[in-house]
């Protein structure tokens, strides 16, 4: 009998330690001796999730395991960083952040910038914009500060007049001078390509455009000026701005093997901004 109260007693002690072991947080031990940290980042496919790939080889010479996960919606990213569905995210820049910061009551904030995508405008009707009829439909994205920055870039291509001020979150109300009484459809930034089949003309951004298989470079009939203010960034709950798997993230994606990927398979399309 002493000899089974014995074992008993052991099993119990042997279990309240395995026990306790096992409740710390992961985050405890990630990146500790030979475990590598573990950091999933969201991340549209094109270039972003291609050019995390480029990064995901630099990170593991640094332990860190990066696991990248794809959304086709970018409209969720944000509330998956909220949520903590994902540790980071990469796919937006610093006006749509922050207006959704705004709108959703949510203060994520970002570490650095990494690239930007001129927007383009495209067509299957028309050659140029000068041929554009009176009364065409153009096709612009419906999130805020895409469609304000859509509505930019057909004022610089010359085709109506913004009221002064109006800024990344314009509409179309903020239209004062439209000579051709041209119409605005806004539509879900991904549907954009679709729509060329039927619209005269859509203002996309370039991720999208080359998800479709257009060349921003080449396709794009007016291209948004170089020195956009739009550079796309990453994105972190603000209590992990200074983690030391997100830092060696930032200087990955600052690094000259993504510098090279992005000037070598974008061509223009995707320009560095570091």
């Amino acid at each position: 009998m002493r000899k089974f109260l014995v074992l008993i007693g052991c099993l119990i002690f042997t279990a309240g330690i395995l026990a306790g072991c096992g409740s710390k947080p992961a985050q405890e031990n990630a990146g500790n001796g030979n475990t590598p940290a573990k950091l999933v980042v969201g991340a549209t496919a094109k270039p972003h999730a291609e050019i995390l790939k480029v990064v995901k080889p630099v990170l593991q010479k640094e332990n860190v395991d990066l696991e990248i996960k794809v959304f086709t919606d970018y409209v969720l990213l944000n509330p998956a960083l909220k949520d903590k569905q994902i540790d980071a995210n990469y796919f937006q820049h610093l006006p749509y952040l922050d207006d959704y910061n705004a709108k959703n009551n949510a203060n994520l904030s970002w570490t650095v910038k990494v690239h930007t995508e001129p927007m383009g405008v495209y067509s299957k009707k028309v050659a140029k914009l000068e041929e554009l009829a009176e009364g065409a439909n153009i096709g612009i994205p419906n999130d805020a500060t895409n469609g304000g920055r859509a509505l930019a870039v057909l004022q610089q291509a010359g085709l109506f007049k913004l009221k002064d001020g109006a800024g990344v979150t314009a509409t179309d109300k903020d239209i004062v001078d439209n000579p051709k009484n041209l119409k605005i459809n806004m539509m879900d930034a991904a549907m954009l390509p679709r729509a060329l089949d039927d619209l005269d003309v859509c203002v996309i951004n370039s991720n999208y455009a080359l998800e479709a298989n257009l060349n921003p470079v080449e396709d794009a009939i007016f291209t948004e000026v170089k020195d956009s203010p739009f550079a796309n960034i990453l994105a972190v709950r603000p209590e992990d701005k200074d983690k030391d798997s997100i830092k060696k993230l930032n200087q990955a994606l600052q690094s000259p093997e993504v510098k090279k990927f992005i000037e070598d398979n974008y061509k223009g399309s995707v320009i560095p901004a570091f």
